[in-house]
């Protein structure tokens, strides 16, 4: 009997599904959280509480707990790492508009434009131009949500460094790729409007 208790225990907490129990949907949130988190952080240093800070890049970094305790960055390196750390966060800006045209313009399109739709892709009816304007947005949202777990990646990544883990090359030549590539598209959409 215990064995089929446990059984059912252990079926009951695995029911999640594959993407909240690998740390999808954390990973994204903490990548959309970056840029407050990295000013807080600066601002929590300038205020004289670096442990506060530590305790937010490990977090993030995904550092455990018990190494956070055993040896943890300086105050320098912290306030260097939240300094270094709002470039990336301004870039997580970029796929968050994303998702949030996708819901203006995809999901809610016959809100924001009101008819009439015969020009509208899908149109002239409103249920094909909402028809159309979703499926071209949802794409768009899922390439929204891979940068914005890529980008985690690459910051927990680069985190990784303030507790004395092994960076690399990669990490830093894929951020300035990844910013200089921001400034392109910032620019490119800047120039368009």
């Amino acid at each position: 009997m215990t064995v089929i208790a446990s059984h059912r225990n252990s079926t009951a907490a695995g029911s999640r599904t594959g993407l909240l129990r690998s740390g999808f949907v954390r990973r994204i949130g903490q990548a959309a959280t970056l840029l407050p988190v990295s000013v807080a952080a600066v601002g929590a240093l300038a205020a004289g509480r670096p442990d506060a800070a530590r305790r937010w890049w490990a977090r993030i970094a995904e550092q455990g707990t018990a190494r956070t305790e055993r040896r943890g960055p300086g105050a320098a390196r912290l306030l260097a790492h939240g300094l270094l750390a709002v470039p990336l966060g301004l870039l997580t800006l970029i796929p968050i508009g994303m998702e949030v045209l996708f819901v203006l313009r995809g999901v809610l399109y016959p809100l924001v434009q009101p008819g009439p739709y015969t020009t509208a892709w899908g149109g002239p009816t409103t249920a094909g131009a909402w028809l159309a304007h979703f499926g071209v947005g949802l794409p768009t949202a899922a390439a929204g949500l891979g940068l914005l777990w890529l980008l985690h990646r690459l910051h927990a990544r680069l985190a990784g460094g303030m507790w004395g883990r092994r960076v690399g090359a990669w990490p830093v030549v894929a951020t300035a790729a990844a910013l200089g590539a921001g400034a392109l598209l910032v620019n490119a959409w800047v120039h368009q409007l």
